[in-house]
């Protein structure tokens, strides 16, 4: 199989996601180059961190962080772009794993009793294919060891991209946007909530709120990304 494995190489070279170089065996979809090249911030280890410190006084979790920084132009950006806009799912997944093996080493992160992710509107969803944050989710899931929650929190208005917004007007664009359903099943759990890039936190406050309506949920947030 080895050799099959080898000839198929020459014709059909597996390259990877984030240089496009050929990987190597034991390198899956990302070279070791380029895991080791990402920015990562490390903020799973420190609880007031920059990240964490944008939800004072907004919403009151428990903890937060972001796997790296999303420097304009960089491999990151680049990743994303893939798995967003060109419907590389595993990209997700892959990245879910490094995150995931990241905040199991973490003390923070230890009580987290299950993930959801950031919902998409069913109709964005439905053009794109799949939701991006979900396939980070498995990711982190299979890492942690801990089960995936969808369909509970539900995106229930089609909004326009934040992209172009500023604060104020990102909170506004998301305010009441998101509910629950099933609440007797997510009851008293400790909640990660993830998404794909924070920028001003208004969307994971608006997702996180009516999560900690709900008698004894705990949140604590989690992105690939910080702008």
């Amino acid at each position: 199989m080895n050799l099959v494995d080898d000839i198929i190489s020459l014709f059909y070279p597996r390259l990877c996601a984030g240089c496009n170089i050929s990987l190597v065996k034991g390198e899956e979809l990302l070279c070791l180059n380029c895991i080791a090249d990402l920015p990562r911030t490390n903020y799973h280890l420190v609880k007031e961190n920059p990240v964490f410190q944008q939800f004072i006084g907004r919403v009151s979790i428990e903890h937060a962080t972001s796997f790296c920084r999303f420097d304009k132009g960089g491999r990151l950006q680049h990743l994303l772009h893939q798995l967003k806009y060109n419907g590389n799912r595993e990209i997700g997944h892959k990245m879910g794993l490094l995150f995931g093996y990241d905040l199991i080493e973490s003390n923070l992160y230890g009580t987290i009793d299950a993930i959801i992710p950031v919902p998409l509107h069913p109709a964005k969803e439905k053009k794109r294919g799949f939701n991006q944050s979900a396939e980070i989710c498995k990711g982190l899931s299979e890492a942690m060891n801990r089960p995936l929650l969808t369909g509970y929190l539900n995106r229930d208005l089609y909004t326009e991209s934040q992209t172009r917004k500023g604060r104020f007007e990102r909170w506004e664009n998301v305010s009441g946007i998101f509910s629950v359903k099933n609440c007797e099943v997510i009851k008293g759990l400790h909640l990660l909530l993830v998404d794909d890039v924070i920028t001003t936190g208004a969307t994971l406050e608006a997702a996180a709120s009516p999560l900690l309506e709900i008698q004894g949920v705990k949140v604590s947030i989690a992105t690939l990304a910080c702008a």
